[in-house]
C-alpha cells in the first residue's frame, strides 16, 4: 500500500520556515555545541546569516525583508558589542530593551507600508529612522558614562513596562502586532515571503525570550535570518516562475518542464478568440478577467495536462507521457468549458474578494455578460517531430490553422 503525503499547494510556502523553527527547536533543546575548531561562528555564525539575507534582499529588490534583515543584523551586533564592554551590564540592557521594541516596529511598519523594494523615491526616509534609532539606542546605553546622556535612564528601564529580561511587556505588544501584520498579509496571499516574515518574527521573539542563554539566543538568531532568506529565495523564484495574474507556471517553468520529457508528449498552444479586439472594447481589466478565467478553465484540464502561461493571452498545455490521441478529448472538453461560460463582467462597485463575490452573486441579479471562447492546436513528438521545440513550433502552426478555419476548435 502506497500513502501519499502531498503537502496542500496553500501550505507549501510554510514549510521551510516550520522546518527551520522545529530543527532550531530540536538543536536547542539537545545542547548541541559546536566542535571547539568551529567555536567562533558561535558568535559571528548568527551574525553572517543573517546580513546574508540582507544582501539576497538587497540584490533581489525585497524592501520588506531588507527592512527585517537589516533590522536583525544591527540589533545582533549592537547587543554582542556592548557585551564586550567593561562595566557594560546597563548598556547590555538598554540595547536588548531597545532592539525587542525597534526591531518588530520596524517590521510592522515595512508591513504596513506598500512594497516598494529597496531603492525608490521616499527610500531616505528609511535611513533618517535608522539614523534616529541608532542614535537613540547609543544615548540610553551611554547612561552614566558621560554628562550627555546623564543617569535618567535607569530608572525609566527599571519601568514595570520596560523591565527585562525576558522580553519586557512593551516589546511583547510590539512584536504581538508585527505578528498579526505578517500573519494578516501571509494568510491571503499565501507567498513565501510573506509567511516568512511569520516565520522570521517568531525566531526573532523566541530568541529575545531566551536572551540569558546565549547557545538558545543564537540558535534563534541564525534561524530568524535562515527564514528570511529562504523566504526570498523562494518569493524570487515564484516570481520567475509563475504568472502573478494568472496564477499559472510561466514559460519560464514550461521550458524547464521541456527539457525532462520522456520519449511520449503532447502539447498545445491555446489562443484566446479576437482577444486584441476584445480588450480594445471592453477595457484592460476586463481582458485580465478573460484571461484569469480561460486559465482558471486550463488549471483543470485532465488527461495529466500542465497548462502554462506562454504570453500575452497565448497558453501551453503539455501532456507528459500522453498521445495526441489521448490528449484530444480532454482538450476538446476544455474547449467547450470555456465556450459554455458566461462571465459575469465585474463592475466598479464589485467586490475584488471571491468570495464576497460569490455571495453577493446569490443576493443581486448578474449584471452584463460575455462569453469568449479559444483556439487551440496541438501536436505529438513522433518521427519528424522529436523535439520539445518541433513539436511546440508544430502546435503553433496547428493554432494558425485552427483560427483560420474559423476559431472555437482543436487543430492538430
Amino acid at each position: 500500500m502506497t500513502l501519499n503525503f502531498a503537502i496542500p499547494p496553500t501550505l507549501r510556502p510554510a514549510f521551510a520556515p516550520a522546518v527551520i523553527l522545529v530543527a532550531a527547536a530540536l538543536v536547542a533543546a539537545i545542547g548541541w555545541k559546536l566542535p571547539p575548531e568551529l567555536k567562533g561562528l558561535h558568535a559571528l555564525g548568527p551574525g553572517l546569516v543573517i546580513l546574508l539575507a540582507a544582501a539576497v534582499s538587497l540584490w533581489f529588490n525585497r524592501g520588506r525583508a531588507f527592512v527585517a534583515s537589516a533590522s536583525l543584523v544591527a540589533a545582533y551586533a549592537a547587543y554582542h558589542f556592548v557585551l564586550q564592554l567593561e562595566g557594560g551590564l546597563f548598556a547590555a540592557k538598554a540595547v536588548y530593551t531597545a532592539l525587542v521594541v525597534v526591531v518588530p516596529f520596524n517590521i510592522l511598519l515595512a508591513l504596513v507600508l506598500p512594497e516598494r523594494g529597496v531603492s525608490h523615491h521616499h527610500n531616505y526616509r528609511w535611513l533618517l529612522l535608522a539614523a534616529i534609532e541608532v542614535l537613540l539606542v547609543a544615548w540610553i546605553a551611554a547612561a552614566g558614562r558621560s554628562g550627555l546622556s546623564g543617569a535618567a535612564w535607569y530608572d525609566v528601564l527599571d519601568h514595570w513596562l520596560l523591565r527585562s529580561p525576558p522580553t519586557p511587556l512593551v516589546g511583547r505588544l510590539m512584536f504581538a502586532a508585527a505578528f498579526i501584520a505578517a500573519a494578516a498579509r501571509a494568510w491571503p496571499r499565501h507567498s513565501p515571503l510573506d509567511i516568512g516574515m511569520v516565520g522570521a518574527v517568531t525566531a526573532f521573539f523566541i530568541a529575545c525570550e531566551w536572551v540569558r542563554a546565549s547557545d538558545a539566543f543564537s540558535i534563534f538568531m541564525t534561524a530568524a535570518g535562515a527564514v528570511l532568506l529562504v523566504s526570498v529565495l523562494q518569493e524570487s523564484h515564484r516570481l520567475a516562475f509563475h504568472d502573478e495574474l494568472t496564477g499559472l507556471p510561466a514559460r519560464r517553468a514550461l521550458d524547464e518542464r521541456l527539457r525532462a520529457l520522456g520519449p511520449t508528449y503532447t502539447i498545445a498552444m491555446v489562443d484566446v478568440d479576437h482577444f486584441k479586439k476584445f480588450n480594445d472594447k471592453h477595457g484592460h481589466d476586463i481582458g485580465d478577467q478573460v484571461l484569469k478565467l480561460v486559465a482558471a478553465r486550463l488549471s483543470e484540464v485532465g488527461g495529466g495536462g500542465k497548462a502554462f502561461r506562454y504570453g500575452g493571452e497565448e497558453f501551453a498545455v503539455l501532456f507528459a507521457d500522453r498521445t495526441l490521441k489521448q490528449a484530444k478529448s480532454h482538450l476538446e472538453r476544455i474547449r467547450e468549458s470555456i465556450e459554455d461560460y458566461a462571465m459575469e463582467v465585474r463592475s466598479d462597485d464589485r467586490p475584488k474578494d471571491p468570495e464576497s463575490g460569490i455571495r453577493r452573486r446569490h443576493v443581486h441579479r448578474p449584471g452584463r455578460t460575455l462569453s469568449v471562447t479559444v483556439s487551440i492546436g496541438v501536436a505529438e513528438k513522433d518521427g519528424k517531430l522529436g523535439t520539445p521545440s518541433l513539436v511546440l513550433k508544430a502546435a503553433d502552426e496547428a493554432l494558425y490553422r485552427a483560427k483560420k478555419g474559423g476559431r472555437n476548435r482543436v487543430s492538430r
